[in-house]
């Protein structure tokens, strides 16, 4: 802590005026240091604020680490249940892996696009990457593996993507999302 004191009032003045810089320029830097931080650490994931086109789509989920066939991308429209039983609430929690939620768009008809994602599928057991947009906003994204049904979050399939690559384990034409701990059914959504 510094003291002193000063009679005159134009030296008090910029003294003061000196201790306020001092102040404004450490909160600068700390204010641009954290702020690199963040966005270093969410560059992986895209801040798509509009979705309309299969490129959109594409996009959204490179973020996450998927590559997906635009020649299979599908749209449908699904209505979000007024009332989630056990099993709409589990998979809400899968669709929070990606930081989205469907608890503002209860008894809402939202857009359901579909997409292949070949790394992830066999032929036999295939996986699709899936958004779904409320007026070209994304409300919710998971893997759905076919024909089980079952999906997965994002975040933890893409982690399991990446330490499979990493171990390159003898078995990892295993389709991966399906052995994901976050796994739930898509029965639970009524279609149109």
């Amino acid at each position: 802590m510094f003291l002193f004191t000063v009679t005159k009032p134009r030296l008090r003045q910029a003294g003061a005026l000196a201790l306020c810089a001092i102040c404004l320029a450490g909160t600068v830097t700390a204010a641009v240091h954290f702020a690199n931080d963040s966005v270093t650490a969410s560059a992986a994931v895209p801040e798509q604020t509009v979705i309309q086109t299969t490129q959109d789509i594409a996009a959204y989920f490179t973020g996450y680490g998927f590559e997906v066939d635009l020649a299979t991308a599908a749209v449908d429209k699904v209505k979000i249940p007024k009332q989630w039983d056990d099993s709409f609430a589990a998979f809400n929690q899968v669709v929070g892996e990606s930081g989205l939620t469907l608890e503002s768009y209860k008894g809402k008809t939202v857009e359901k696009w579909t997409a292949l994602c070949p790394a992830l599928s066999d032929g036999e057991n295939d996986t699709y990457c899936v958004l779904l947009v409320y007026k070209t906003q994304p409300v919710g994204a998971y893997l759905l593996a076919k024909p089980s049904g079952e999906v997965t979050g994002l975040v933890s399939a893409a982690q399991q993507t990446a330490a499979a690559a990493e171990t390159a384990m003898p078995d990892a034409g295993e389709d991966t999302a399906q052995t994901s701990a976050g796994v739930v059914e898509e029965s639970a959504f009524p279609t149109e």
